[in-house]
């Protein structure tokens, strides 16, 4: 059963808000040393968590380079291989990209990588808007347990020996009020 289904009892909070803003430095800094020009970077935030993800690390990338780094927002709830085992009337978000994929290099934002389903979605989504030069994965939490050959090119932290009724959950304040990781279990 998918995590948004069962009640959640937070086990342990990994991370509060000045730890959260320490990440997403992490992991501007990583994309910065790999793009330190950021040409032709773009950041596509995954509906729904990905979003202020995405919108923070663009803030960031300003703040360090004084560039004006495009961003978008992707949906891709009708492309997940599961969404009618999570239920039968999905909640579609929008897709918000309102300019050329084209050749340019995407970094694609999530919060939470798990087993690589979400980021499969999400690049079928995205060839079919266009087809880019490169795709890389940034994440603010890399939980493992992966079912699909997917890794992170930027990482904000790694949780390790997760249980299998265990989910790492982050809130962001821009959709929950409040800036935390927390490490939840379903029993």
């Amino acid at each position: 059963m998918d995590k948004q289904i069962l009640p959640q009892k937070v086990k342990k909070v990994i991370a509060g808000p000045k730890r959260i803003q320490k990440l997403i430095e992490k992991v501007a800094d990583q994309i910065l040393k790999n793009h330190p020009f950021l040409e032709k970077v773009t950041l596509i935030g995954i509906q729904t968590g990905g979003a202020p993800f995405a919108n923070r690390l663009k803030n960031l990338l300003f703040e360090k380079t004084g560039v004006e780094v495009p961003i978008g927002y992707l949906d891709i709830t009708l492309y997940r291989d599961d969404w009618t085992r999570i239920t039968n009337y999905p909640e579609v978000k929008r897709t918000e990209i309102s300019f050329s994929i084209e050749d340019r290099i995407i970094i694609l934002v999530d919060d939470v990588i798990y087993t690589g389903r979400t980021v499969r979605a999400a690049l079928d989504a995205l060839i079919d808007i266009g087809r880019p030069k490169k795709i890389e994965l940034a994440v603010l939490v890399d939980r493992g347990g992966r079912e699909f050959p997917i890794e992170p090119n930027y990482v904000g932290i790694r949780v390790k020996n997760i249980g299998f009724h265990e989910y790492v959950s982050v809130y962001f304040k821009e959709l929950h009020g409040i800036d935390k990781i927390c490490l939840e279990t379903s029993e």
